[in-house]
């Protein structure tokens, strides 16, 4: 058995920031922080081309070979070709396909234990949309293609962890997503992988409310008392630890978060605005109730960015050392060999 897992990290679109930030991890100083071993999932010529644009030359690259011994200050990468030549800034679709190749192909590999996780730079959803192949975000596609009827997406950072029930929808149709069958499962997946994912095996999950002041006692709507509050009470009796429904505005207050472990926000601005605001640039993205582990950045392709070196790298290397703890703590056998 391997003395520390592999990961598998894909670039994402090829116009934005993600290659970039993935050649940091040429860097030997920065791989010896990480107890695992890194494989960069990508087009080869491409991370060549941007390296030495931008004078990145801590390290050097190579074709991904399993057999070969790890080598410090070379960045091993699992050459995917592009369709077209990528330029920073600008979107083709053309490449749309290979994106999504790049998440097959990590995927698979890590259902078949080729490699320990994943982890992903940003895609553009709009780009891939526009080359004919619906695509409403990583979870989404992760989810369907693991057969997964239900993930729930969780952000973590600056001392938060804020999983949502509903993710990319748009705001008008959040109500109608926020049923007894959403909440229930999410918590669910939310309690579980707690334990499993971060060995909190008896999480306290805050619970926000849907609308403002969570409802008002029905005079602002009654979702919380028509679909949050049953559910809440059910899983309560089966030994829950859950705090809510609470309203929104003040449950990410320091003396309310220092009650829970986790927040269980209704839809995305409503929790990862607090999130972001607290951590952005470092935060990461984690998907739930996958059959594999999964980590993400907490960022968009920045194409206004790539090609100038400015990127902040930290939020992929936050994700890194994410998976690479669930890893291990999936797999404790791997530590002691």
């Amino acid at each position: 058995m391997q003395s520390s897992p592999t990961i598998a990290v894909t670039v994402g679109e090829p116009a934005g920031v993600g290659p970039e930030i993935c050649l940091h991890l040429m860097d030997p100083v920065r791989q010896a922080q990480f107890p695992a071993r890194i494989v960069v999932l990508g087009d080869l010529p491409l991370l060549a081309e941007r390296a030495s644009s931008l004078q990145l030359t801590a390290g050097t690259l190579r074709n991904w070979n399993p057999s070969l011994p790890l080598q410090p200050g070379t960045l091993d990468v699992l050459h995917l070709p592009l369709a077209a030549k990528a330029y920073p800034g600008r979107l083709d679709p053309a490449n749309a396909r290979q994106v999504l190749g790049l998440l097959d192909r990590a995927l698979a590999g890590c259902q078949s234990g080729e490699f320990a996780a994943m982890v992903t730079a940003p895609v553009h959803k709009g780009v891939i949309n526009d080359a004919g192949m619906p695509f409403t975000g990583h979870t989404e596609y992760l989810a369907e293609r693991t057969g997964t009827r239900r993930v729930v997406m969780m952000l973590a950072g600056g001392g938060l962890r804020v999983a949502l029930v509903t993710t990319h929808l748009p705001l008008k149709d959040v109500p109608a997503a926020v049923t007894q069958a959403a909440v229930e499962e999410t918590l669910r997946i939310l309690h579980s992988d707690m334990g499993q994912k971060y060995g909190i095996t008896r999480p306290r999950i805050l619970v926000a409310g849907l609308n403002p002041h969570a409802g008002e006692g029905g005079y602002l709507g009654r979702e919380e008392i028509d679909v949050i509050i049953p559910v809440l009470d059910r899983l309560r009796a089966e030994g829950m630890t859950l705090l809510g429904p609470l309203p929104a505005d003040t449950m990410f207050s320091p003396p309310v978060l220092a009650r829970g472990d986790c927040v269980l926000a209704m839809y995305h601005d409503q929790g990862l605005t607090a999130l972001k605001y607290a951590s952005f640039g470092h935060g990461i993205n984690v998907t739930l109730g996958l059959p594999i582990i999964r980590t993400s950045v907490d960022h968009g392709t920045a194409l206004e960015l790539a090609g100038t070196g400015q990127a902040d790298p930290g939020s992929l290397f936050a994700a890194i050392e994410q998976a690479i703890e669930m890893a291990e703590r999936a797999n404790p056998v791997s530590r002691e060999n």
